[in-house]
């Protein structure tokens, strides 16, 4: 096992790669920069390193001393547009742009699991895939680099994958949380466009106005989700972005709105889309104006295989002790691409609390906030959280991982919490 204590060593190495990260954040799928900073960190490591073609992504193989199978860890680089305001001194010197969400830490902390079990490289019965991937804030980065091979890059199908998610609100410093089954939402993104007929302020009844069909189909939206979905099963839709016209007197033609959908089952996701089409088609008709629906799913829901939740654990309380980890009492509406990989292998997502001592992890500006910071402490910490979970995983790798009785999934979307750090 690995303690936060062997990163000392690497200590000042990873922080300054997670400041160097934070000053300058790229968006998407193309992350030069971010990039050429990790194969900077990864270089003289005894690693095999490919880099990807439809994205910046960095895929590193490390061949453990003993013959064995693989596992896989995950952290994700980039970035998202906000403007920060963290106050911290090492801020974004990008415009508009910010890792709000910690992905900053995630890529350093992946660095530093692969000094720690590099250093351990004799030990380790098997083979270890780091995967640096750009593209998780709604580019679907995971399911590109699963296309171009990176479950497969040691040579053969990796039987475990695992990642983790700093939190900067919810979680103490190095607090660890997981749980079997529905970890995160599934998420979806709708665009409603209202087409009606522009005109005179004065003279609504010689225009067919699109902006009481837009107001009457967002509150209706609310009621709809309230009536369709199970209470034990349930669904979040929020509508972020609502546009109309452009001057007080005029009656515009056209009206949009955007909304986010959470659903945490199959079942719920099919009878949710449906149900906004439904309303917004029959609010429409009663309105008389055409209506155009962008209905896009974007993340399935992630969900933990529930061996190797029961094993990581069970790993991890013996690594920090039972009063650092705890296993979830219900999925978080926050959504991951990670639930790609975790839909090919068995795996595990976990959260890892970064809020900064004497804060109140209660009321510390969460995820994707301006103010958002995570504590540096928190690298070192995530750091020895995925080396543990590499090389116990591949030591284990002859017994199944098995969930123990007490941690038996509930079902899926059960209690879902409206917090979250992820997308």
């Amino acid at each position: 096992m690995f303690t936060a204590p062997d990163a000392q060593p690497f200590a000042d190495r990873l922080i300054s790669l997670r400041h160097a990260l934070h000053r300058e954040p790229e968006l998407g799928l193309d992350l030069p920069l971010s990039q050429a900073k990790v194969l900077a960190a990864l270089a003289g490591l005894p690693l095999e390193i490919t880099t990807g073609t439809a994205l910046t992504s960095v895929t590193a193989v490390l061949r453990g001393g003993r013959p064995g199978p693989a596992v896989l860890l995950r952290g994700d680089m980039d970035a998202l547009p906000v403007r920060e305001e963290s106050g911290v001194d090492f801020a974004s010197a990008i415009p508009g742009v910010m890792h709000a969400c910690g992905h900053d830490v995630h890529t350093s902390a992946l660095v530093g699991a692969a000094h720690l079990l590099a250093s351990r490289r004799a030990e380790l019965a098997g083979d270890v895939v780091f995967m640096f991937q750009p593209g998780e804030e709604g580019q679907r980065g995971a399911k590109v680099m699963i296309d171009e091979g990176v479950l497969d890059a040691a040579g053969s199908r990796v039987i475990a994958a695992y990642a983790i998610h700093v939190a900067a609100t919810m979680l103490p410093l190095g607090v660890v949380a997981t749980r079997p089954g529905t970890m995160l939402a599934a998420s979806d993104s709708v665009t409603v466009t209202v087409f009606g007929k522009g005109g005179h302020g004065s003279s609504p009844h010689l225009a067919i106005d699109p902006v009481p069909a837009l107001c009457e189909m967002v509150t209706a939206l609310q009621t709809m989700v309230t009536r369709t979905a199970d209470a034990f099963d349930p669904a979040v839709l929020t509508v972020g972005s609502i546009h109309a016209g452009s001057a007080f007197n005029v009656i515009p033609s056209t009206g949009t709105f955007e909304a986010t959908v959470r659903t945490f089952s199959p079942a719920t996701h099919q009878k949710i889309q449906a149900g906004v089409r439904r309303v917004v088609r029959g609010i429409a008709d009663a309105h008389g104006v055409r209506v155009e629906i962008d209905y896009q799913a974007n993340y399935p829901v992630t969900v933990n295989d529930a061996g190797e939740a029961g094993f990581a654990l069970d790993t991890l309380r013996g690594l920090l002790g039972p009063q650092r980890v705890f296993q979830a009492p219900q999925p978080v509406a926050g959504a991951e691409d990670f639930s790609f990989v975790l839909e090919q292998v068995p795996g595990a997502y976990l959260m890892v609390g970064a809020v900064p001592p004497g804060v109140d992890p209660s009321t510390a500006p969460m995820n994707h906030a301006p103010q958002a910071i995570f504590d540096d402490r928190s690298v070192l910490e995530a750091a020895a959280v995925l080396a543990t979970l590499a090389a116990a995983r591949l030591a284990a790798a002859d017994v199944p991982a098995a969930v123990p009785a007490a941690l038996a999934a509930p079902a899926a979307g059960a209690g879902a919490s409206s917090a979250g750090g992820a997308e």
